[in-house]
């Protein structure tokens, strides 16, 4: 056992560059000697690796020796070999580390005592939260030097979002980079889809819109992805968003009350920009009641309607949907923003209400593309880093209101074309009852000419026709492919439901 007190002690000595460096004279959190340990644990029982509570990584072991041996393991494991003193032997020969040691001979000593078989989860748990800790470390003294910085360069608010950015990968675990999924891994992740798909029942992957007809043509939302959603003012874009965020959230919390686990529902973060959150809570409250807005924001409702109102109120009340209602959010303040939710509260989606009201890191300010640009791949790089949906709220260009043709298309898309390249799906809302109603000829009296009642009488046909039918058009989808799902949409509730149509899709062109 010299030899391994001998490794021991040097790890625990001050630590060198290598290592990690002091933190304030004193050394790094470790115990190489439960590293030791553990491994021997393992070369003993490989099978202990299966029931580990935590992802234990090779990094996460503070002496490099250690970090490497445990990488060895995993790919022998990986291969279904037997991992043991013997079979790590010719992978070890030449390692300078381990000859200071003694040579292979080490590896045997591991497994000596077997006094890891006593408490292996308890090991591994300690391995990964000293390494967590050290992460921790690192973070604080970046924080530090970034702080006595005093420089003209110095922007003390992106070093805040940067260090909270930095808390939340130690937060979630994710200490240092993150590696590379192997293939292995991703597909496991592709059955985990799969198999949540099957289970919903409605055929969803990712998380619910609550739209039926939506979630059959994509799948659900599904995490990492930035959906932008766009249409001209007056389509419903708002409406629609506030009801895909409430029917998520809404799902979450009647599967979580009824015991079931894997929920295609999740909490939500809404990030308004331009109604306060008071208004979006009127909006809510209207369609869950069945009562106008309107009528709500002028007091226009009967007592029976304010009791269905208080009903709906109150059922309400636990909905893990959060409304942020500040306004000129910069993207750096709304990924600071979202983080915390995430961490506190475990949202699955994220609502931004619109795109164009939030502002870039001010270094794109004098090049309004540019900045635009800069949003976008920011909401995009949130949807990645935090693993969940974000659906973003776009305006479109005027360009659609010269053309006969009122339906948009993904070159409509405003001030910037990397708002197509980055997101995974793009979605428009179109209505056309809202410009057959701007079409509205003159009301005939009995003295006008024939023609001009003909005339009205053939606009009210196609009003009827088109009055209250909507259409989101897919017109980008990474997962799948593009085209049309038909929606009734009510506006005195702002509400989008399922059209009770066989037919609702077609290709989109």
């Amino acid at each position: 056992m010299a030899d391994e007190d001998l490794l021991i002690r040097a790890a625990t000595q001050t630590p060198t560059s290598e290592s990690g460096g002091e933190s304030g004279g004193r050394s790094l959190p470790a115990n190489p000697e439960a590293e030791a340990t553990f491994l021997g644990a393992v070369l003993i029982d490989n099978r202990l690796l299966e029931e580990l509570p935590i992802a234990l990584h090779p990094d996460h072991f503070f002496e490099p020796l250690h970090g490497r041996i445990y990488e060895r393991i995993l790919v022998l494991i990986d291969k279904q070999m037997v991992v043991t003193p013997v079979t790590l032997k010719p992978y070890f020969e030449a390692d300078e580390a381990l000859k200071e040691l003694g040579g292979t001979g080490y590896l045997a000593r591991l497994t000596a005592d077997g006094q890891g078989l006593l408490a292996p989860r308890e090991l591994a748990q300690q391995i990964y939260d000293l390494a967590l800790l050290r992460e921790l470390v690192s973070v604080g003294r970046e924080l530090v030097e970034g702080a006595l910085d005093t420089s003209d360069e110095v922007e003390p608010m992106r070093q805040i979002e940067q260090a909270e950015a930095s808390l939340f990968r130690v937060a979630e675990g994710a200490a240092g980079t993150k590696d590379a999924d192997s293939f292995r891994g991703a597909t496991s992740k592709a059955l985990e889809m799969i198999e949540t798909a099957i289970n919903s029942g409605g055929h969803i992957s990712g998380k619910t819109t609550g739209l039926s007809s939506v979630n059959e043509k994509i799948g659900g939302l599904h995490d990492s992805d930035l959906i932008i959603l766009a249409g001209r003012p007056g389509m419903g874009k708002t409406s629609l968003a506030t009801n895909i965020a409430f029917n998520c959230a809404d799902r979450y919390l009647r599967d979580k009350r009824d015991g079931i686990e894997k929920t295609v529902g999740a909490g939500v973060a809404f990030f308004s920009l331009e109604m306060s959150s008071d208004q979006l809570a009127t909006r809510i409250l209207a369609e869950q009641a069945g009562i106008s807005s309107e009528a709500l924001r002028m007091g226009k409702i009967s007592r029976d309607d304010f009791q269905q109102l208080s009903y709906a109120s109150q059922r309400l009340a636990e909905l893990p949907l959060y409304i942020d209602d500040t306004p000129a959010l910069t993207i750096g303040a709304l990924r600071t923003r979202a983080r915390r939710l995430k961490r506190r509260h475990e949202i699955g989606l994220i609502v931004v209400d619109y795109l164009q009201l939030l502002q870039g890191s001010g270094r794109a300010n004098d090049n309004r593309v540019n900045e635009i640009s800069e949003i976008s791949r920011g909401l995009k790089t949130l949807a990645k880093e935090l693993e969940v949906p974000v659906i973003a709220l776009s305006q479109l260009s005027r360009a659609v209101e010269q053309r006969d043709d009122k339906k948009p298309m993904l070159s409509d898309l405003r001030e910037s074309g990397s708002i197509e390249q980055d997101a995974d799906m793009v979605w428009f809302v179109f209505r056309e009852d809202y410009y057959v109603a701007l079409r509205e000829p003159k009301m005939p009296t009995a003295t006008d000419d024939p023609r001009t009642i003909e005339t009205h009488q053939a606009w009210s046909q196609e009003m009827e026709r088109v009055h209250g039918l909507a259409e989101l058009i897919v017109a980008k989808q990474r997962h799948g492919s593009t085209g049309r799902v038909r929606l009734r949409f009510e506006p005195k509730i702002t509400r989008f439901s399922d059209l009770a149509e066989d037919d609702y899709q077609g290709d989109y062109e």
